[in-house]
Order: structure tokens, then C-alpha cells, then sequence
């Protein structure tokens, strides 16, 4: 008994210390500086699709190529297109992958949905309630992200929608989901959006594994993917949604960084996701300057490798799976 009220007194003052970090540092010296390389999607036309992205984002989009593939560069980071030739499966038409969508922060996001409108671009519109309607921006919706029965009450009281910032979404090419969320002063890519069944536990495992950073306001996620504590109860499912019902449940999340991108994570209940490899979202890419020590360590920590290191273009590339069948390229940048 007083061995157990110690272990539960050392693993309390772990998650205080964690949670007063501003930062989570890298969990290990060895691991070497990990950055979000590109993003990698499945095309029936490619360069058609990388040309949406400068129509939609025009200040941080540009269309170019990168290791012969069609490609738009937004900050330092890619957006790649492989030709394929039939429409590439997407939450719409097959099973969920891990990879919900990837996103840009816009210093006025209602303004950007009007302009998307306005160019003729797709909206993916939102349910605002389960006896709701369609909105297209999450400040079109009552505020903080209510639970239904949050709703009913916010309605018998009058509160009213904020219309103000907020995010939304567009349905890119090959029904690619864009989110467009205000969160800053310049437009630039700055997202991928996860699901994970265990949303901390993923967390644990990208800080483990790839080095990534907690953000402040993360709290008491663990840092190692075998801490107990880290499978955490579903919260109830709350709106918008692009569920009209049961809702979208948001609760546990988090969410990890590399550089000023962010691994943004919310939950799956029930596991089932499938491997992205030839979904619209085929997978996505990280770079390191040396891959040779990389893929070492890697293996020495027991990930599954979908592919070996092989030549890529002008450089080198091997491919692993993460959390949930996520493929993730390591990608070698001298």
C-alpha cells in the first residue's frame, strides 16, 4: 500500500511538472530537429488541384513542382500531388483515416468565406444543432461549442450567434477537406488535423518518438505512449458538426508541434480507422538532415516501417506508421 501511495505521489508530480511547462522540451538528446516537411495527396488531375490552393489562400499559396510532382509551396512546407486514376477515397465515400484535414489561419475567416463564395469555391458546410440547420462558419453557430442540451438553454435565454471570426471549411479538389479558422494575423498554412482513438497516447508517442512539443495549455498529457492514464473518457458530443446527429465529440484533445506547425488532434471513438495509403490523403512528411541515425533509432524504439530507405527524387526517404495507421514520410533534407 505505501509503495502504491508513492508511485501515485511521483507519477502526480510528473504531470505538475509537465503541466507548468511552458514547452515540453524534446524527450531525448538523440533525437535530431524534426520538421513538417509536406503534406501528400492522391489526384486524379494535379495540377489542376495544386492550382485551387493559390485561388483560395493567394497570399501564402504558390503553385510550383518538388521531385517531379505537381505541388504548391505555402510557407516551408509542400503540398504534393500523385496522379491516380480514379477518385481517391475520402471520409465521403470509405472508411475515416486518421488524417481528418489540413488547414490554414486567416486573419478574417468569415471575410475568406465570403471571398470563397464569391470565386465559386465549395463551402463544406456545418450543422449548427441536431435539430439545426447549415451554417457554413462555426461563429454562425451558438458560442463555445455547446453540447444540444447546452443549446436549448442558450436558446431559452436568447443568446445569439457571435458572428464574429471562427472556422470553417472548404471541399477542395478530389473533395480534399480545407480548413479556414482565424487564429492570427497572417494567412499561412499552419495545421494538420488528426483523429486518434486515444488522443493523449498519440500525443505521448509524437513527443517519444518524432520530438515533437506540447504547446502551452496542453496540461498533464503524458510523455511516455505506455503511461496508464493516458486513455481518457469521451466527452459529449457537442456542435458544429458535420454530424446533424450524434454531434462531433471534441473531448479528450490536444495537440503536439513542430516548428510553428501544429499536429492538432481530436478523438475516434471506438478505433477503427483505417491506413491513410491511398486516400486523399495519402500521408504526410517530416524531414531530418541525417536520415541514416533516424531510421536507426526508430527502429531500435520498435516502429513499424512501411517503406525502407530508398532514393526520392534528389534526396532520400523511408515511410513509417504511426498512431492509427497514420503513414508518415521521414524525408531526408541535407
Amino acid at each position: 500500500m505505501r509503495s502504491h501511495l508513492l508511485s501515485l505521489v511521483i507519477v502526480l508530480l510528473a504531470v505538475s511538472i509537465v503541466a507548468s511547462s511552458p514547452m515540453l522540451a524534446q524527450t531525448s538528446p538523440a533525437i535530431a530537429p524534426i520538421h513538417v516537411h509536406h503534406v501528400h495527396l492522391n489526384s486524379v488531375n494535379p495540377h489542376a488541384a495544386a492550382a485551387y490552393y493559390p485561388k483560395a489562400f493567394p497570399v501564402s499559396a504558390t503553385t510550383t513542382t518538388f521531385n517531379g510532382y505537381a505541388a504548391v509551396k505555402t510557407g516551408n512546407v509542400y503540398l504534393l500531388f500523385t496522379k491516380v486514376n480514379t477518385p481517391p477515397q475520402t471520409e465521403l465515400t470509405g472508411p475515416q483515416t486518421s488524417v481528418w484535414h489540413f488547414g490554414w489561419n486567416t486573419p478574417d475567416s468569415r471575410k475568406y468565406d465570403q471571398e470563397f463564395r464569391a470565386k465559386g469555391l465549395k463551402i463544406a458546410q456545418m450543422w449548427d444543432a441536431a435539430d439545426g440547420k447549415l451554417v457554413d462558419m462555426s461563429s454562425d453557430t451558438l458560442p463555445g461549442l455547446p453540447t444540444q442540451e447546452q443549446i436549448l438553454e442558450m436558446r431559452a435565454k436568447g443568446v445569439q450567434p457571435t458572428r464574429q471570426g471562427g472556422f470553417g471549411y472548404l471541399r477542395g479538389p478530389d473533395d480534399a477537406l480545407i480548413e479556414n479558422a482565424q487564429a492570427g494575423q497572417v494567412e499561412r498554412f499552419n495545421h494538420i488535423h488528426m483523429y486518434h482513438e486515444h488522443p493523449l497516447c498519440a500525443i505521448a508517442w509524437y513527443v517519444t518518438h518524432l520530438g515533437a512539443t506540447m504547446p502551452q495549455g496542453t496540461g498533464g498529457a503524458p510523455i511516455t505512449p505506455d503511461a496508464g492514464d493516458c486513455k481518457r473518457p469521451y466527452a459529449p458530443p457537442t456542435w458544429p458538426s458535420f454530424f446533424k446527429f450524434p454531434g462531433f465529440v471534441r473531448e479528450p484533445s490536444g495537440s503536439v508541434m513542430f516548428d510553428d506547425i501544429s499536429i492538432l488532434i481530436r478523438p475516434w471513438p471506438g478505433g477503427g480507422l483505417v491506413s491513410t495509403r491511398g486516400h486523399i490523403v495519402d500521408h504526410w512528411a517530416l524531414s531530418v538532415a541525417d536520415l541514416t541515425p533516424t531510421v536507426a533509432r526508430l527502429k531500435s524504439e520498435g516502429i513499424k516501417f512501411l517503406e525502407e530507405v530508398h532514393p526520392w527524387g534528389s534526396t532520400r526517404a523511408a515511410m513509417i506508421e504511426g498512431p492509427d495507421r497514420v503513414a508518415i514520410e521521414i524525408v531526408e533534407v541535407k
